[in-house]
């Protein structure tokens, strides 16, 4: 199998890669612009993998449609998992047109050139986002989508692309994934969320438990939850990575589409993560009340009896020690 892994330098992105080294029977593509990914990583995943053949790095940008039109004619890939995407909730309300741009219009053109040359399946990174404020929790995959920001509803607007597409063209396949809140990083330590300007709650409870910042702050004590802080559904980005394959084995497998949370089912509170960050650490520091952040909602939790029951997922790391302790030892190998 010839696999194109988009956005495959980032954090997310990494991740999946590096378990695509493990099965001997995929080749992998990563195209990358590097804006918030990084070489050093594209170089730790290459070295990853048993055969130099069985990875290669094409630096580009998905804005560019006349050159992904052409990678894509050129190295007939049987299949693209798709991550690069623009994520920062506030900047999207900040700037909706980077990421309506970046977001709805390039996986748009990435789409078509993947009926346009007979990539007929496609998995997607899609986000909890496109729920909005959810009337219901946990949060199923038929529940209402009402995003509350532009980050989601440029990702809701790419699953409506994708979802139309398969129904006008037999044969094309995808998986959505709406992910829940991703954190930690690789279990033996070899690469993780590298992005110093990072807004991932546990990446900056990691970077100021190292005083890499002087301080954190907390947006919002005054939600409708027990401590007043946002609740959240946080899931181990290589519990993630293997939900990945399984959907792609089960694309390829069944000649299907569906859409799956992505989560472990319950949630923390921000109060709760920093807390937890502070004991496995060992380390104090200063988490500083601010006002509510535009675009959060207050309660997010999956229901993940979907993705289990249909893909046979079962994580291997559901424990908030853990996902703070990778994040926090990655955090230490990083020089900024």
């Amino acid at each position: 199998m010839n696999v194109l892994v988009t956005g495959g330098a980032g954090y997310i992105g990494s991740h999946i890669v590096k378990q695509l080294a493990y099965e001997s029977n995929y080749y992998v593509t990563v195209l990358d612009n590097l804006s918030t990914g990084h070489q050093a990583t594209i170089d730790t995943l290459s070295s990853m993998f048993d055969k130099k053949e069985r990875f290669k790095f094409i630096e580009a940008d998905l804005s560019d449609f006349e050159n992904i039109a052409q990678i894509l004619k050129e190295e007939k890939f049987d299949a693209i998992l798709h991550f690069a995407a623009s994520i920062v909730v506030p900047e999207s309300v900040q700037n909706p047109m980077k990421y309506y741009l970046n977001n709805t219009a390039n996986t748009a053109n990435l789409i078509k050139q993947c009926i346009d040359n007979s990539v007929n399946n496609f998995v997607f990174s899609s986000t909890a986002a496109v729920y909005g404020e959810p009337k219901e929790v946990p949060v199923k995959e038929d529940s209402i989508k009402e995003p509350i920001n532009p980050y989601g509803s440029s990702k809701l607007m790419s699953e409506t692309i994708l979802q139309d597409a398969a129904k006008a063209h037999e044969g094309f396949n995808f998986v959505i994934l709406r992910y829940f809140n991703v954190a930690g990083a690789d279990i033996e330590n070899r690469i993780g969320q590298s992005f110093p300007d990072a807004t991932h709650l546990i990446k900056v409870a990691a970077q100021t438990a190292l005083k890499k910042r002087d301080k954190m702050f907390i947006y919002g004590d005054d939600y409708d939850t027990e401590d007043g802080t946002c609740i959240r559904d946080y899931i181990h980005i290589d519990d993630l990575a293997d939900a990945h394959i399984k959907s792609l084995e089960y694309m390829l497998k069944n000649r299907k589409s569906n859409i799956f949370n992505c989560g472990y089912g319950h949630g923390f509170s921000v109060d709760a993560v920093i807390n937890t960050m502070k004991e496995v650490t060992k380390i104090d520091f200063l988490a500083e009340y601010v006002q509510r952040r535009a675009g959060d909602p207050a309660v997010l939790i999956s229901d993940n009896l979907k993705i289990k029951s249909e893909l046979k997922w079962s994580p291997k790391y559901d424990n908030l020690e853990t996902i703070c302790n990778t994040a926090f030892e990655w955090e230490k190998t990083l020089n900024t």
